[in-house]
C-alpha cells in the first residue's frame, strides 16, 4: 500500500519567519506543528500522515506532553513537512536539490569519426542531404553542409552543444567520406568543412563535460587544418583546447595552448581581433593559476589588441566576429573574478549581462553565475542568490553540463549560509526548476 503523496512546499514566509527558525532550531516540535498548521494550513490528521506518526503522538506533541529526540524520527518530520535539513541542523536531506546528472566520460574510438549511430532526426538530415548530392559532391552539396554548420553554432549558443553531438558526428563521417571521392577542385573546400566540423564535435563534446573525447576531435580538427595550411584556423582550435585545459584543471597547459595558439596566428598575418581573444584565453589561465601579473599583462594585451581591430572586423575570419567590446568587458570581468578581485569584477560582468542579446542564453547563464560568484565574494548574500537565479531559470532551457555544473558548484558554495532566507528561497525556486 502506497503512503500519502508528499504535499507541496512550505511557505516561503513561513520558512523565512524568524518564529519557525527559532523554532527549528531549538527543534521545538510543539511549536513547528502549531505552525504549520496555522500558517501552512496541515492539519494534525495530515501532519500523522506525512510524518508516519500516529494522530495522536501527534496530538500529544502539539499539546506540549510530549517530544521528539530520535534522529530518525526527526528526519522523517524534516521528509515529511519538506523542512529543509540545514533548519533543524541536519545534513541536507535527499529531496531538497535534485542530484545533477553524472557525464560518464567516454573512451574514444580509435578512429574519432567512427560513432554511434546518429538519432534519427539527424539520420535524416544526412538522407536528404545525401539525396541532394545524388553520390556527386557539388557546390550545392558544400552550401547545404556549410548552411548546416552554421546553423549548428546558432543553436550551440541558444541550447547548448550537448544534445548536437550525434548530427556534428554524423555529418564529419558524411564529409570525411566524400573527400575521397571528391575531385581535386572540391576536396580542398570538404576538407576545410570537415575540419570545422571536428571542432564543432569537440565543443560539444567538452560542453558535455567529455573531456577526453573532446581532445580527440579537436586533434582531428588540428589535422585537418595543418594540411590546408589553415593557420588562423589551427589558432581558433588551439585557443578552444585551451579554455578546456583550464575548465579541467591543467592550468599550465592552458597557457601553453593559448600562447601556441598565438604564435600560429601570428605567422598568419595581422589579425589584432583573434589576438585579443587569443590573449584573454591566456588570462583566463594565468587567473586560474593565481598569477595575477601575468594575467593583468595578458588583459592589457587583450584590450590592445582590440583596439587595434576598431574598423577591421570585416578583414577578421568569421568564426571570431563574436569577440565584440561586450564580450571583451565580461570576459575581462570573467578574468578578475578568477582572480579572486570580485571588487573589479563585478561591475564588468553586470554590464556585459546589461548588454547582452536575450538569445545568448548560454553565455547569459554563464555570465549570471560569474556575476554571483563575486557577489558572494563580497558577502553579499542576497544578491548573490538573486544573480544565482537568473543563472538557473536560464540554465533551464540549455543542454549544457558545463552550465548546470556551475550552477551545482554555486548551489555548494552556498552551503554556510543554509539557514538564511535567500538561500533557503534559492533552493525552493531549484526545487521547482531542476526537479
Amino acid at each position: 500500500m502506497s503512503g500519502p503523496p508528499p504535499h507541496r512546499a512550505l511557505p516561503l514566509e513561513l520558512l523565512a519567519s524568524p518564529e519557525w527558525q527559532q523554532a527549528c532550531r531549538q527543534r521545538d516540535f510543539t511549536r513547528i506543528f502549531r505552525l504549520v498548521k496555522a500558517k501552512a494550513g496541515i492539519y494534525p490528521s495530515r501532519v500523522a500522515a506525512l510524518c508516519g506518526m500516529t494522530p495522536s503522538r501527534v496530538g500529544e506533541i502539539m499539546a506540549g506532553r510530549r517530544s521528539l529526540a530520535h534522529i530518525d524520527v526527526i528526519e522523517r518530520v524534516a521528509d515529511g513537512l519538506r523542512i529543509p535539513g540545514a533548519l533543524l541542523g541536519l545534513a541536507h536531506r535527499p529531496w531538497e536539490i535534485p542530484t545533477p546528472a553524472r557525464v560518464r566520460e567516454q573512451i574514444p574510438a580509435a578512429e574519432p569519426t567512427q560513432e554511434p549511430e546518429t538519432e534519427p532526426a539527424a539520420k535524416e538530415a544526412l538522407d536528404d542531404l545525401m539525396t541532394l548530392a545524388d553520390g556527386q559532391v557539388t557546390r550545392s552539396t558544400l552550401t547545404a553542409l556549410q548552411s548546416s554548420v552554421e546553423d549548428y553554432w546558432r543553436r550551440d549558443d541558444q541550447h547548448g552543444g550537448a544534445s548536437l553531438r550525434p548530427a556534428v558526428v554524423g555529418h564529419l563521417r558524411y564529409v570525411t567520406q566524400l573527400m575521397r571521392t571528391s575531385d581535386a577542385a572540391l576536396r580542398r573546400d570538404l576538407q576545410s568543412l570537415a575540419a570545422e566540423l571536428a571542432r564543432l564535435a569537440g565543443w560539444a563534446y567538452f560542453d558535455a563535460r567529455q573531456y577526453s573525447t573532446a581532445r580527440t576531435y579537436f586533434t582531428q580538427a588540428l589535422q585537418l587544418s595543418h594540411g590546408q595550411g589553415d593557420g588562423l584556423f589551427m589558432a581558433n582550435v588551439l585557443s578552444s583546447m585551451s579554455l578546456q585545459a583550464t575548465y579541467d584543471g591543467n592550468a599550465t597547459d592552458a597557457v601553453a595552448l593559448a600562447c601556441k595558439a598565438q604564435d600560429t596566428a601570428r605567422s598568419a598575418g595581422d589579425q589584432p581581433l583573434v589576438m585579443s581573444m587569443l590573449h584573454m584565453r591566456e588570462a583566463f589561465a594565468h587567473a586560474t593559476l593565481r598569477d595575477a601579473s601575468s594575467c593583468h599583462q595578458a588583459i592589457e594585451r587583450s584590450r590592445d589588441a582590440y583596439e587595434d581591430s576598431r574598423g577591421r572586423e570585416e578583414e577578421a575570419p568569421s568564426w571570431v566576429r563574436y569577440f565584440d567590446e561586450t564580450k571583451l568587458i565580461v570576459d575581462t570581468g570573467i578574468a578578475l573574478a578568477r582572480l579572486g578581485e570580485a571588487g573589479r569584477a563585478e561591475p564588468l560582468i553586470a554590464e556585459g549581462l546589461r548588454r547582452e542579446r536575450s538569445g545568448q542564453q548560454r553565455g547569459r547563464a554563464f555570465h549570471a553565475f560569474w556575476l554571483a560568484s563575486t557577489q558572494l565574494q563580497q558577502g553579499r548574500l542576497e544578491d548573490a542568490c538573486h544573480s544565482a537565479g537568473l543563472a538557473l531559470d536560464l540554465s533551464a532551457a540549455l543542454d549544457s553540463p558545463r552550465v548546470a555544473g556551475h550552477v551545482h558548484e554555486l548551489h555548494r558554495r552556498l552551503t554556510p549560509y543554509a539557514r538564511e532566507t535567500p538561500v533557503i528561497a534559492f533552493e525552493q525556486r531549484m526545487r521547482v526548476v531542476l526537479g
